[in-house]
């Protein structure tokens, strides 16, 4: 049986802060909205915010994070979360939290970009320049990000027990083919920096444009081709090819790209736990993918 989930709410939040950092104990306290699914995110004043994770599997990233994104931050071309102090498990709570200072801006959605082309160029010179990071101590793939950055051989019995079961709601044969191409495009290169997990609820938009990434807790070296699955999400058209030509992969790791996207969209369409929005969302995707393959390969 899996151990009974902590309750995470403004009066545990205030609790820890008092605790913890006395100094802050004067700032109000309020849910972040949509404040995710892997953290639960509260303000802290206006200027800063509470981060704790929701479950086990991700308290691994909190140390991660604030070691890493300090020794990023100064390299990178746009903003990206910064550690102002990590908690210690305390108040029935077990895990090590974090306060990050407040970043401005809205979750990117269509309406919010004003020039869609832009804002694909601006994301592939973001990870571009991540890429070109150092990676020497980097953290590998492993538990603390779900294996991002590793070969898409784990997740091969994921994506190929959801093909099965979106038979007749998908073309499981294309979806098969592209599959493979994925698994057979292997990559041999040496480990770079990638965020893990560059979706739009991680992207942030001021005046119609890419203002910030966050939610860097898959984030680690390794193959960065897992980054590219945003071509397909949430991309079209020009700005597809746009982000496409600027961020320079190869052949392969463009493959292996769709297959991260396909893997992601498939056993959220073969699931039963995410919303119908998300649900449709992703099996566009899947149809994205498979024209791309078809006109690619």
């Amino acid at each position: 049986m899996d151990d009974p989930q902590p309750t995470i709410d403004t009066d545990l939040v205030r609790r820890l802060v008092d605790a913890q950092f006395p100094r802050w104990r004067h700032l109000p306290v309020s849910p972040v909205a949509f404040g995710g699914w892997d953290n639960r995110t509260f303000h802290l004043g206006d200027k800063m915010t509470v981060r704790l994770p929701s479950a086990a599997s991700y308290s691994l990233q909190v140390e991660k994070e604030q070691r890493w994104l300090p020794k990023l931050a100064p390299v990178l071309p746009l903003p990206i979360p910064e550690p102002l102090a990590m908690g210690e498990p305390a108040e029935g709570y077990p895990w090590h939290w974090s306060v990050y200072r407040w970043i401005e801006g809205e979750t990117a959605k269509t309406g919010r970009i004003a020039d869609p082309l832009a804002f694909a160029l601006s994301l592939a010179d973001f990870l571009v320049a991540l890429r070109g990071i150092d990676p020497t101590d980097g953290p590998m793939p492993g538990q603390h990000n779900f294996h991002r950055g590793g070969p898409l051989a784990l997740y091969d019995g994921e994506a190929t027990q959801a093909i099965a079961a979106l038979e007749g709601r998908i073309d499981a044969q294309a979806a098969t083919t592209v599959w493979e191409a994925a698994l057979a495009a292997t990559w041999s290169g040496s480990p770079v920096w990638f965020h893990g997990d560059v979706a739009s609820g991680n992207l942030l938009v001021e005046d119609g444009c890419l203002s910030a990434v966050i939610d860097f807790g898959t984030s680690g070296i390794g193959d960065p081709s897992c980054d590219l699955a945003i071509a397909w999400t949430f991309f079209e058209g020009a700005s597809r090819e746009a982000f496409r030509a600027r961020i320079a992969v190869d052949d392969a790791t463009w493959a292996r790209g769709r297959g991260w996207a396909l893997w992601k969209a498939l056993i959220t369409v073969a699931g039963h736990d995410a919303n119908q929005t998300e649900v449709e969302r992703q099996r566009r995707a899947i149809d994205e993918v498979l024209a791309d393959h078809q006109r690619w390969a």
